[in-house]
């Protein structure tokens, strides 16, 4: 607020640079079951618009702290996502490999249903119904080839184990995916905030990446070109002391010469006499 900002400015350290880069987590993870809380840090739209002014004139790298920022807190989503997956291995019937494979199969075609849905109705939403039926006839055939993958699955197990509901965790965000989920369910884990926060996030922290490694490559060849201009200059400034220094002993030798050339004519003069 105004009193904030009479404060901090948006440089201070107690701002957070993810925010001003409008990608801290706990802004986009806001609302959903994962909301992270207040940032610890300030956030303040009136600083980022400071910031975003003040960036077009000089380069303030914040993206590599809003990087690691962001490395830290997807690092431990992964660490989350890891742990899911062996409590899962633990608590879950053993199926052999070939079993499994069919049940990853169907647990592709269930993403590939729920990332379909999610698409059609924000396609419909936005009033783009034709575009929405589009995607909704590609949502049949994908059920079709669904269909064909669980009665693969269904055929490699007794009956009783197929009842069971086989849980997936997601690579995104970590939720939780059943095989046996509806479409419904589906629409709403692919179209929900939570995970559409998550590849926010993590698409936020690839071009970060990118564009540190651009900055930093940039900088280092701009060190490199003040360098060599460096020991170009001082090379210069060694040739022109050396030419000089080298003018200097000429204009002795000649004034010894013109002393010398001075004197032998006074002998000469001396002995004339």
């Amino acid at each position: 607020g105004d009193e904030t900002r009479q404060r901090v400015k948006f440089t201070d350290d107690r701002v957070c640079k993810s925010h001003l880069l409008d990608c801290c987590p706990h802004d986009i993870l806001a609302g959903t079951r994962m909301d992270l809380g207040e940032c610890t840090k300030i956030h303040d739209l009136a600083l980022r618009a400071d910031y975003e002014i003040a960036s077009k004139e000089r380069d303030l790298f914040f993206e590599l702290d809003a990087m690691d920022h962001l490395e830290s807190f997807i690092a431990e989503c992964d660490r989350r996502t890891e742990l899911a997956k062996k409590r899962l291995a633990e608590t879950q019937e053993e199926i052999s490999a070939e079993v499994s494979a069919k049940a990853e199969k169907v647990h592709e075609l269930n993403e590939d249903i729920g990332k379909l849905l999610a698409k059609a109705e924000q396609l419909g939403a936005e009033g783009n119904v034709d575009e929405s039926q589009k995607i909704l006839m590609e949502v049949e055939k994908v059920r079709a080839k669904k269909k064909e993958a669980e009665e693969e699955y269904r055929n490699s197990m007794p009956a009783s184990s197929f009842q069971q509901q086989k849980l997936r965790v997601c690579e995104v965000c970590s939720a939780y995916l059943g095989l046996h989920d509806n479409d419904r369910r589906l629409a709403d884990h692919f179209g929900g905030k939570l995970h559409l926060g998550f590849i926010q996030i993590r698409e936020k922290l690839d071009q970060l990446r990118k564009t540190v490694a651009e900055k930093q490559e940039k900088r280092n060849q701009d060190r490199l070109r003040r360098r060599e201009e460096r020991e170009r200059e001082e090379r210069m400034g060694r040739r022109s002391g050396s030419r000089n220094r080298d003018r200097r002993r000429s204009r002795s030798r000649e004034r010894r010469r013109r002393r010398s050339r001075s004197a032998s004519r006074e002998r000469r003069k001396s002995r004339s006499r």
